[in-house]
Parts: structure tokens; C-alpha cells; sequence
């Protein structure tokens, strides 16, 4: 399915590239519109200078996401690519070690740390209760947050349909007598969470690629 959802993305992307005209026709428009979106209300928004710099990443991240969740609501694959952890995990390495990477190539490795663990305008002894927990967050809530946010909500979505559909199977081919009709209400039901479930596939797309931004911004700033 992630084969499946990344060349279906790569086509769509590739066909309005390729029939890109001065004037944009509705394709176009529409691409352009959804990458204009990440890059003003994400990248430039958080990374104002350096937005540049990483877009490439938080383009794909967007889309790449939006794709690997949408597939939970198509019939036949009924699954989110995301809902399973593997995928999460490798997204939250790549910020991991990017907005790490940044910040030492930014401040080399003892300002990098010195920003990062040992926040300025703090009394000297409030740091030993400070830098513990700003190395957890650092090296591993971050990465962790990010995954588990992702694959938790996906997974939720998921089972939410399931139980949905599966009580509309059970109403109308199993149930007797009157019970037959709950099969309505459980459908109507399981077509609400599907709606919602696109929402929320878009929405876990930009919650995931904007904390990613603000994570490489936090760790590229003099002081935060």
C-alpha cells in the first residue's frame, strides 16, 4: 500500500509538472496551491530565512504522510500506512537527525548542547533539575511524541471504521427481527467517522510537518 500511495502521489505530481503553464489550468492550481500551503503556513510561518533550506523535506513529510493516511478510507486497502509503526518511527528519525544535525552544524557540538540543555536566564542551581529533563525531551520525547501521535491516531481511526462497518455487517446479515434496522444507524455512523477520518488525516499531516519545523527551528535559533 505505501508502494501503491507514493507512486500514486509521484504521477499526480509529475502529470501537473508536466502540463505546467503560465496561466495554471485546474491541475496545476491545485498543486500549486497545496505546495504554496506548506510553504507559507509551514515553513516560512516557523523558519521564516531557512525555510529554503528545508522545504524539500517538509514538502515531502506533508504529502508523503497525507498519502500513507488517506489510504485507511479507500475501499480495498482500508488501512492507514501510518497506523502501522514502522513507518512513524522512520519519519520521526528523519526530523531526529536533521534538526540535530542543523544545530551542530549551526553551533558545533558544545553550543548546540549548551542551547539546548541549558536554556539562558535560569538560576545555576535550577539546572540540575532542568537539564535532565531537557535531555529526555531533547534525544527522546521529541522523536518519540511524533511517532506515537501519529500512529496512535491512525490506529483510532482504523478501529473506529471497523467497528462501524463490522456492527452494520452484524446488524443486517446476523440480527433478527428489529435489530435489522440498527444496521442504518451503525452505517450512518461508520460514513461520519469516514469523513472525519479524512479530516484527520490532514490534520495529523500538518501537526506532524509543522513540529517538525519547529523542532529544526528551536534547534537552530541563538536562544529559545
Amino acid at each position: 500500500m505505501r508502494v501503491i500511495a507514493a507512486a500514486v502521489l509521484i504521477i499526480l505530481f509529475m502529470v501537473a509538472a508536466k502540463r505546467a503553464k503560465l496561466v495554471p489550468g485546474r491541475g496545476q492550481n491545485v498543486a500549486e496551491m497545496a505546495l504554496d500551503f506548506v510553504r507559507v503556513n509551514i515553513a516560512e510561518e516557523i523558519l521564516g530565512h531557512s525555510a529554503r533550506k528545508y522545504l524539500p523535506m517538509l514538502t515531502t513529510m506533508f504529502f508523503a504522510i497525507l498519502v500513507f493516511n488517506i489510504t485507511g478510507v479507500i475501499p480495498l486497502l482500508n488501512i492507514a500506512s501510518t497506523s502501522l509503526v514502522a513507518m512513524p518511527v522512520v519519519l520521526a528519525l528523519w526530523t531526529y537527525v536533521v534538526y540535530l544535525a542543523s544545530g551542530v552544524k549551526k553551533f558545533g557540538v558544545g553550543k548546540y548542547l549548551k542551547n539546548s540543555l541549558f536554556p539562558p536566564g535560569v538560576p545555576w542551581f535550577l539546572y540540575f533539575l532542568i537539564t535532565p529533563i531537557e535531555i529526555l525531551q531533547v534525544f527522546v520525547f521529541r522523536p518519540f511524541t511524533l511517532a506515537l501521535r501519529l500512529t496512535a491516531n491512525m490506529i483510532a481511526g482504523h478501529l473506529l471504521l471497523v467497528l462501524c462497518f463490522s456492527a452494520t455487517h452484524f446488524f443486517l446479515v446476523e440480527a433478527a427481527g428489529g435489530l435489522k434496522a440498527m444496521s442504518a444507524v451503525s452505517l450512518a455512523a461508520g460514513l461520519g467517522f469516514t469523513l472525519f477520518e479524512i479530516l484527520v488525516a490532514g490534520l495529523q499531516a500538518y501537526v506532524f510537518t509543522l513540529l517538525s519545523a519547529v523542532y529544526i527551528n528551536m534547534a537552530i535559533e541563538e536562544e529559545h
